[in-house]
């Protein structure tokens, strides 16, 4: 009696835990098709007029150019630094390592809006205009830090008597980098730059401060906040970045898996 207690008791709370999550992203979804630019229940009937308005804003569509753009190149920027930070700290250990993983890690735990304020000033200081590539600079050095983790724990399940072997057989550093260590994190760079992207597609905080001109996405729905007309359009935008966000993931965790099961296979 009290075990099926408990399992029940287990049930509400993880139902009532998914509800208070996932019920506000629903009713984002709900009121994409909603015929009425009012918020509010009951709905007036269904509708795909915002998702038709949504292919010819042209402002809106350049704004999510402009969030992939930046989101590409700040990922792979990303992806390339902090995988290399990730091989140093996983495979080597220099005089500093440990004051280096500190100071790498910083941007995770300081909030986006002092490090927006903090670059926004530097680029000031540096005579520097604000434009899309300040924003994708910002971008890059908050990716960095996920990427070097991801990158390091992938590495870290795997010891490195394979690199070993290859340089004691003749195989330079370079060689033995690009045909064992690099193939081994595969899945691990697949995935960091994959979380990556969607962190940077969906960031606010930083491209607020460092936008010149041109707005990325998430800050020109904010900007249309304003309009109460243009309400249904901006929850029409932000159900379907929420979707592609989701797929993103789940493709990010899928490779996760496949890299963690053939680790498992090898007896890793």
């Amino acid at each position: 009696m009290k075990r099926n207690f408990g399992k029940w008791l287990g049930w509400a709370y993880y139902l009532l835990l998914l509800l208070f999550l996932q019920l506000p992203i629903l009713l984002l979804i709900v009121f994409s098709f909603n015929d009425s630019v009012l918020l509010t229940f009951p709905l007036k009937g269904f509708t795909l007029e915002w998702y038709r308005q949504l292919l010819g804003a042209r402002e809106l569509l350049n704004a999510a150019r402009n969030s992939l753009v930046i989101g590409l190149i700040s990922s792979g920027v990303a992806t390339a630094l902090g995988t290399m930070a990730g091989i140093a700290i996983s495979r080597y250990n220099f005089p500093g390592r440990e004051i280096f993983l500190n100071i790498a890690t910083l941007p995770l735990v300081i909030p986006y809006v002092v490090l927006g304020v903090a670059m926004l000033i530097l680029f000031q200081a540096l005579n520097i205009g604000l434009s899309l590539w300040t924003i994708t600079i910002g971008h890059a050095v908050i990716n960095i830090p996920y990427v070097m983790l991801i990158v390091s724990a992938r590495l870290s399940g795997f010891a490195n008597n394979l690199e070993e072997a290859a340089m004691d057989l003749g195989a330079t550093y370079w060689g033995t980098l690009m045909r064992i260590t690099l193939p081994i994190s595969a899945p691990a760079l697949v995935a960091a730059f994959l979380s990556s992207f969607t962190l940077s597609f969906d960031e606010f905080s930083l491209a607020f401060f460092l936008a010149g001109t041109d707005n990325t996405l998430p800050v020109y729905l904010y900007s249309q906040l304003r309009f109460p007309n243009r309400l249904p359009l901006a929850i029409t935008t932000a159900a379907v970045v929420i979707l592609v966000s989701a797929v993103i993931l789940l493709v990010s965790e899928w490779l996760r898996k496949v890299g963690t099961e053939r680790k498992i296979r090898r007896g890793g």
